[in-house]
């Protein structure tokens, strides 16, 4: 049975120098419309894929709250009226600046319980820099009215190893962030994707980056400050007091199935994984005729639900589970991958529990990518 929905939301006031996420600026845009096909794609899949219960709504973008006050209570309006959710989480991506006390007053007299900011920097000058229009001033201010809202689930992201970031300045980010005391952190090195600003400056050469030494070093101080300050790794970029850790990623994590919902959007349903069409028109058109968005679509292999219950797992401070595995594939993870395993805890980025699970170690975090590539390319023994 499915339990969790992803919920996409495009809009943006400004496109984010790294972001490759499926987006589009606000102005001008059919927001209505958009939200009313939603509510079609969503009324439609239950019905061909019905749950009697969700634990966990997650609506992501693009910016959620970039709508306005009517706008989301559109939204959250549609979600109610289709998805069975009762009690669990429910989570809303915010950028600050965006969450007025009208918007946080929509947001909790629907039910959210979460929210989930996008901080990146406390330094304005590198915010400034990757495309940002919020300042550390802001959300400072926005977590504060969170709280005076009710709101006590609050994550905030954040991006490391940016464009001529040094050390001592992802210290200062860091102290910033922790001083906010929330229950929850996330952190992810930069990536740079095709077809965003930050990939046709490297091509040019003119993208500043740190080195991966500088990289490595940030990372390890991430660990080291979240856990000073009593937050625990569950993941390689997630860090949570004990019973704050964001349920609806551990869906992922977990390998189980989710709804997702709203242009660009993911699933995993039945063992299918499937893409929406991405472009307005092109995910709105089909539904207003009655049919469902999808663009591509794969059924997995046996072989393909093990190597991904394998490299997602293995993302988790906990590991893959040798008994959970056993349980749904009926075979041990050793039986299967003993040769990656065997590979991989040699080189001490692996380790396994007297019950045969497995995690990576702290130098394993470090390379987890290449942790990864070993199962993904690892045949049945």
């Amino acid at each position: 049975m499915i339990r969790s929905a992803y919920i996409h939301i495009p809009f943006c006031h400004q496109i984010c120098h790294y972001c490759d996420f499926n987006k589009v600026f606000l102005k001008n845009q059919p927001v209505e419309d958009y939200i009313k096909a939603l509510a079609g794609e969503i009324s439609m899949t239950m019905e061909r894929y019905p749950s009697d219960r969700l634990d966990t709504i997650f609506v992501g973008g693009g910016t959620p709250t970039a709508l306005t006050a009517a706008q989301l209570d559109q939204l959250c309006q549609a979600i109610r009226k289709h998805l069975p959710f009762e009690k669990g989480e429910f989570t809303f991506e915010a950028n600050p600046g965006d969450l007025t006390p009208e918007k946080l007053t929509v947001l909790s007299d629907y039910g959210v319980n979460r929210l989930s900011l996008g901080v990146q920097s406390f330094n304005d000058q590198l915010l400034q820099a990757i495309g940002r229009t919020h300042s550390s001033a802001d959300v400072f201010a926005t977590v504060e009215n969170a709280k005076k809202a009710g709101f006590s689930n609050i994550s905030i992201d954040l991006i490391y190893a940016l464009p001529d970031q040094t050390l001592a300045d992802f210290r200062d980010t860091l102290k910033q962030a922790l001083s906010l005391q929330l229950p929850h952190y996330s952190a992810y090195s930069l990536i740079i994707e095709p077809k965003t600003v930050f990939y046709n400056l490297m091509r040019k050469d003119a993208l500043p980056l740190p080195k991966v030494e500088t990289e490595t070093a940030m990372y390890e101080l991430l660990a080291e400050e979240m856990a000073a300050s009593g937050l625990q790794q569950y993941e390689i970029s997630n860090f949570a007091i004990p019973e704050f850790e964001s349920c609806h990623n551990l869906v992922y994590w977990n390998n189980e199935y989710y709804y997702g919902f709203g242009a660009g959007a993911h699933s995993y349903m039945e063992g299918i994984r499937r893409s929406n069409h991405g472009p307005l028109k092109k995910y709105m058109a089909p539904i207003q005729e009655g049919r469902l968005p999808w663009l591509h679509e794969n059924k997995l292999s046996e072989k393909e639900k093990m190597e991904e219950e394998m490299f997602l797992g293995l993302r988790k401070t906990a590991g893959v589970s040798a008994v959970r595995f056993e349980e749904k594939f009926g075979r041990s993870p050793q039986s299967l991958f003993g040769k990656p395993i065997a590979e991989m805890t040699a080189r001490g980025l692996l380790t396994a529990d007297k019950d045969g699970s497995i995690r990576l170690t702290a130098q394993g975090k470090l390379l987890g990518n290449e942790v990864f590539q070993a199962f993904l390319l690892a045949e049945e023994e």
